[in-house]
């Protein structure tokens, strides 16, 4: 008996695989002209997105057990894929483990309450995924995304218990005018190189301790979701040295989905950091500075990130400076999960 009950007559769930990427490449692209969520995903973003660190989808048949993601295929009579979700729970988080309920109902079949049998699905997958992977006394966050067209899917996450709890701008900026860098005395931009790796990440880590949702990597992990990413492009990728120690960074990726749905090459500043201590010289700016020039050099004609209106560090202020103007508004929204107790 299917796990997602609910599902219109002829329908019926089964769970998501690698192979569904193709076909669930194929579903976004059509959701994107009536979701305008600005993002452009193919069957190999989408690859290695299930497929990184700890993953749960099955391979050619052979399950993989006891690792904390999952996601569920929606198909008709003809086997064609309708409808996906995804329940994944990256490892750690040091306020709560946040863990992701993503997917899309193809538009030709909105309204049918395919949507709402796949989020009850999430809620129960994700509260188990919790249960079985937080460590006790941690709460979980169910977190899924919204952007300003898609209304009915805020109505039902909101009827299915969740709360908006934060809003992100995904901004962007043509890269032409692009600022000059001028760091400040004793602070040196450098290209990233492989040999700091780990040093960017052990910089990250200590950056982001204060800020909403953030999650501690190890290597694996960093590796997995930074940068060992096929986007991943050191070449735009700037670190800010003092004293011979990365003290800020900038992080590029350029995403080849996005380059040909736009037509325009865009160099997306996935992480940018700077230590406390080096705060207030000047470091962001001039080291995103300088990864726009990277990127400009390179034949980009735009630049992109993402920043929470929350940002404690006036980050927002900081984008509007060197020229990023926000393009849409992502909601978070989350579903409380109490902690399991030890």
């Amino acid at each position: 008996m299917s796990d997602v009950p609910g599902l219109p007559d002829g329908l019926t769930a089964r769970p998501l695989t690698l192979a569904d990427a193709d076909a669930a490449a194929e579903l976004l692209e059509a959701a994107e002209a009536v979701d305008d969520t600005g993002e452009h995903e193919d069957a190999d973003d989408l690859t290695e997105w299930w497929d990184r660190e700890l993953v749960d989808l099955p391979r050619d048949g052979r399950a993989v057990v006891d690792l904390p993601r999952d996601g569920r295929a929606v198909v008709d009579d003809g086997g064609r894929l309708l409808a996906w979700a995804t329940s994944i729970a990256p490892r750690g988080g040091r306020d709560a483990l946040r863990i992701w309920s993503e997917g899309r109902v193809h538009p030709e079949v909105r309204g049918r309450g395919i949507g709402r049998a796949l989020v009850a699905w999430q809620v129960r997958r994700g509260t188990e995924q919790h249960a079985e992977h937080a460590p006790p006394g941690l709460p979980g966050r169910l977190v899924a995304a919204t952007y300003p067209a898609m209304t009915s899917a805020a109505r039902l996450l909101e009827r299915s218990g969740f709360a908006a709890e934060r809003y992100y701008h995904a901004m962007e900026r043509l890269l032409t005018g692009v600022p000059e860098a001028h760091p400040a005395p004793g602070v040196h931009l450098v290209p990233f190189t492989w040999d700091r790796d780990d040093e960017v990440r052990r910089a990250h880590n200590a950056s982001f301790t204060a800020h909403h949702g953030s999650t501690e990597r190890d290597e694996l992990a960093w590796r997995s979701w930074f940068t060992g990413q096929r986007a991943f492009r050191p070449d735009l990728s700037v670190l800010a040295l003092v004293d011979g120690a990365v003290a800020g960074y900038v992080l590029g990726y350029v995403y080849e989905a996005d380059t040909r749905a736009t037509g325009v090459p865009t160099v997306h500043l996935g992480q940018i950091g700077v230590l406390p201590p080096a705060r207030g010289r000047g470091v962001a700016t001039a080291t995103i500075a300088a990864s726009l020039r990277a990127a400009a050099d390179a034949g980009c004609g735009r630049a992109a990130l993402d920043v929470d209106s929350e940002n404690s560090t006036g980050a927002l202020a900081l984008y509007e400076r060197v020229g990023f103007r926000t393009a849409r508004t992502r909601t978070a929204w989350a579903f409380a999960v109490p902690p399991v107790a030890g």
